[in-house]
């Protein structure tokens, strides 16, 4: 409980999930929500993941996240919260409506 806590009590990565709770994302489109570089947006995505809050999927040299489907209900209750936040596509190249690799 107490790392899945910690995951969520950070201002970007709740943002993360406000954008997560649209559907799979890419790493490249949450540079922009963010405004911060890939890298210190994949270490924000990475703590999610460890505490087992969301789930990647690689496709290409892209990463594509998206909730677990299966939360806590504590973490359940924060997400449910989050009021979306829309993003912009960065585009075809690394679409997450495109099949698995």
């Amino acid at each position: 409980m107490e790392e899945k806590l910690k995951a969520v009590s950070d201002a970007n990565r709740l943002k993360l999930l406000a954008c997560l709770k649209q559907g799979e994302v890419c790493v490249c489109d949450l540079v922009d929500v963010l405004q911060v570089s890939q890298p210190a947006v994949s270490q924000q995505l990475r703590k999610l993941k460890e505490a087992g809050i969301i789930l990647e999927r690689k496709k290409g040299t892209w990463k594509h996240y998206r909730l677990h489907e299966e939360q806590s209900p504590y973490i359940q209750a924060i997400i449910d919260e989050l009021e979306p936040i829309s993003y912009k596509h960065c585009g075809p190249t690394c679409s997450s409506q495109e099949g698995d690799d």
